[in-house]
């Protein structure tokens, strides 16, 4: 596909070196030569320097051929305004838009093709914001992926001693729990994948991706791990956009507390939460978070602007008694260094954004893509379409699909049924499957297992 970014940042860079991997013809603009050149000479990619909404600036960057263009600046205006000139002098096909202020998501009708032509809103912070809310519906989780509408859930956590299955090979699971159907996609041993087998064991530290119906995920939690008791006491530090929304989505079930160092915007945010404690002071103070019972908190989410903030006032939370720490680290290079020591879990933001930009990107019937492990692996639902003669999957058992290295089937939705992957299990038209690839190479070959041929049509 020839695809334009515009915006050479975090998300829009991590976004270009996905996408240059996978053969496609990638153009990135921005007005920061020096993070072009920085990118050009890392990958194998076209760049454009100047503004990313002039017309000039799009033709130069070969809009008029182009098959999509997401537009990843850090201005939602320069954003929609790219959208709509490329639409309206180039008629190109799919046009991508991260639009940040819910001043304008809120506004129905504004994102039409008759308005501001815009074909997929990205919010990152919506994405973030419900990436956080699913880790404090289960405790002890190190990701949380929803598929088929929150139907099918693929779970990470980290096998700790004294798990029933710790030791154990995975047959053992279904024979010890024959009335939870899950299967375990892909084992993480010291940072090195592990496609599971019926004789695979588990050892303590493993991080161990399973699915499950949503039913059953607790339980399958509490045979790899102890099971933690419910988060009740949140403090937040951040009152930012994600700060409020998460707020916003806990305050009704959850005792919130959020520190915000800015007044003015401390006065905003009581005005608009309900529930929500807002306290006014620095998140790395010592003497706010003794006073505000941190030790009574069963879990600090570090949400700022400021990726040192985050990760100093987590590791002061922690070590002040707070039972699990979280943390949003825009610096990718910092997220594996302090996940798992004092900070239980750090999210990278670029991350969880990249999932939903990716599913847009991808071929064949694809609906919904995360990703995983900082982009080294990825989830990846896909509808199954034709018939036996027509699709490399459909009327198949799973046993007898070609899939490609290092890919795994964990289960298929039908309607609203969840069925766990047994090779037994034959696929149907129309079907949800969920798939767990390990080797980021081989995503063109699970793409083409999912493109029907010509006698379907």
């Amino acid at each position: 596909m020839k695809i334009i970014i515009l915006g050479a940042g975090q998300v829009g860079g991590t976004l270009a070196e996905h996408l240059a991997h996978e053969e496609n013809d990638i153009t990135v603009v921005d007005t920061d030569g020096g993070r072009l050149r920085e990118l050009h000479n890392r990958l194998d990619i076209r760049t454009v320097s100047g503004p990313a909404s002039y017309p000039m600036v799009l033709r130069q960057a070969g809009c008029e051929d182009a098959d999509m263009l997401i537009a990843v600046t850090n201005s939602d205006e320069v954003n929609m305004i790219a959208c709509q000139v490329a639409h309206t002098l180039f008629r190109t096909p799919t046009k991508i838009a991260r639009v940040r202020a819910t001043a304008y998501l809120t506004r129905k009708g504004l994102f039409a093709h008759e308005a501001v032509p815009i074909d997929v809103l990205i919010s990152p912070e919506q994405v973030v914001t419900d990436h956080i809310r699913r880790l404090i519906e289960y405790p002890g989780a190190l990701q949380v992926l929803e598929f088929a509408g929150g139907q099918a859930q693929l779970v990470a956590v980290k096998a700790f001693y004294g798990g029933p299955l710790v030791g154990q090979e995975l047959g053992f699971l279904r024979r010890h729990m024959p009335n939870v159907d899950t299967r375990v996609a892909a084992i993480y041993r010291r940072n090195r994948p592990i496609i599971p087998r019926g004789d695979t064991v588990i050892e303590a530290d493993d991080e161990v991706f399973f699915i499950a119906a949503r039913r059953d995920i607790r339980a399958v939690m509490s045979e790899l791990r102890r099971l933690d008791r419910d988060f009740r006491r949140v403090v937040i530090a951040g009152g930012g956009h994600i700060g409020e929304r998460l707020a916003e989505n806990l305050e009704h079930s959850h005792q919130v507390k959020i520190i915000e160092h800015d007044l003015e915007r401390c006065t905003t945010l009581s005005e608009r939460l309900d529930r929500t404690v807002v306290l006014h002071g620095s998140a790395t103070s010592k003497r706010l978070l003794l006073e505000e019972n941190i030790e009574d908190c069963d879990i600090f989410c570090a949400l700022t602007n400021d990726d040192e903030v985050n990760i100093m006032s987590s590791m002061l939370a922690k070590r002040l008694g707070a039972k699990k720490v979280l943390t949003l680290i825009n610096n990718a290079a910092y997220v594996d260094l302090v996940q798992g020591g004092e900070i239980d879990i750090a999210i990278s933001p670029q991350q969880a954004t990249i999932g939903s930009l990716l599913t847009h990107v991808r071929r064949g019937d694809i609906v919904n893509v995360h990703s995983l492990r900082r982009g080294a692996a990825e989830a990846i639902e896909a509808i199954a379409h034709g018939d036996s003669r027509s699709s490399k999957v459909v009327g198949r058992a799973i046993d007898e699909i070609d899939l490609p290295g290092g890919t795994t089937i964990g289960a298929i939705v039908r309607g609203k049924e969840v069925l766990i992957a047994h090779d037994d299990v034959v696929v149907e038209s129309g079907d949800h499957v969920i798939l767990f690839v390990v080797d980021k190479r081989r995503i063109r070959d699970v793409e083409r297992l999912f493109q029907v041929g010509l006698t379907f049509f």
